[in-house]
């Protein structure tokens, strides 16, 4: 399965539509008009209207839309405006907690991104995950720790973050969806620490993260590419793969077989290139 590249999810308010066409050049891969957490209550309606208005006149835009969740009033309300949208191109369900939320949003036609940002999505991440139409999973960190009550920024706290993160990972595996988005890092101005924590992510299995702020995404990007000495030898692998067209054989004394070249063409799409799998191989490519 190829899946598209994904290392940065920009938010932007629905209700600052003019900031907008900033968050597309901002160079992140995907953005997200956000209609929950950043728009205040008794602006949602307008929040709504203004991004209609956005995507009908700039029709050669294409974003994601947070929706507000299923508990809400305003939720069918965002799902119809999503409807016949070209200029959606999925939709990040927040608090998503079943399988039954999730075929409700897919009924907009549009591909679906469950955040699973609660103890029940959790719990239920491997119903979600294996629900059709969804593309990829999200992980709400921040409103993960809230819900349960966890002390921020604690040794205790990155424990049980940890240990959801995992669940994330496994059920994105197994579903066989793109790779999964790790939450934000609130600190806008602690590169060094979102640096971290991307860097972080990317060791875990995460194929990006979801962020604030246009200055995080060329952070997340650089913690995301593959360092020099990987990217050379992945390019190596698949040459040599191309050359001897050969499922197992030997490099630099060392066996490479299907995983190892699988690794090596998931580390070039990690850095945009092609990987010119043969047909039928375990090819991924960016998007």
């Amino acid at each position: 399965m190829m899946h598209p590249v994904v290392r940065s999810a920009l938010f932007v308010p629905a209700s600052r539509a003019e900031r907008i066409p900033k968050a597309l050049a901002a160079g992140a891969d995907a953005v997200i008009v956000d209609l929950e957490d950043a728009v205040e209550h008794l602006a949602k309606a307008t929040a709504r209207e203004a991004l209609c208005d956005f995507l009908g006149m700039n029709p050669q835009a294409r974003v994601w839309v947070r929706i507000n969740d299923a508990s809400t009033s305003w939720h069918d309300d965002d799902l119809k405006a999503c409807r016949s949208k070209p200029g959606v191109a999925g939709i990040l369900l927040p608090k998503a907690e079943s399988m039954m939320q999730v075929r409700h949003a897919a009924q907009a036609g549009l591909p679906v991104i469950p955040i699973l940002e609660t103890a029940q999505g959790i719990l239920n991440a491997g119903e979600i995950a294996a629900t059709p139409s969804v593309a990829r999973l999200a992980f709400g960190s921040l409103d993960y720790g809230l819900d349960l009550g966890l002390t921020p920024d604690t040794p205790g706290a990155e424990t049980v973050l940890d240990q959801a993160r995992v669940q994330v990972l496994l059920h994105t595996r197994a579903a066989g969806l793109a790779p999964a988005l790790d939450g934000v890092f609130p600190g806008v101005q602690d590169q060094t620490g979102l640096a971290g924590a991307a860097s972080r992510a990317q060791q875990m299995g995460f194929g990006g993260m979801l962020c604030i702020h246009p200055t995080q995404v060329p952070v997340i990007h650089a913690a995301f590419v593959p360092a020099r000495e990987e990217l050379e030898w992945a390019r190596r692998v698949v040459a040599a793969h191309r050359d001897t067209s050969a499922g197992t054989f030997m490099l630099d004394g060392k066996m490479v077989d299907a995983p190892v070249i699988a690794r090596a063409r998931l580390v070039l799409a990690q850095a945009g290139e092609s990987s010119g799998s043969h047909p039928g191989g375990p090819g991924v490519t960016g998007g």
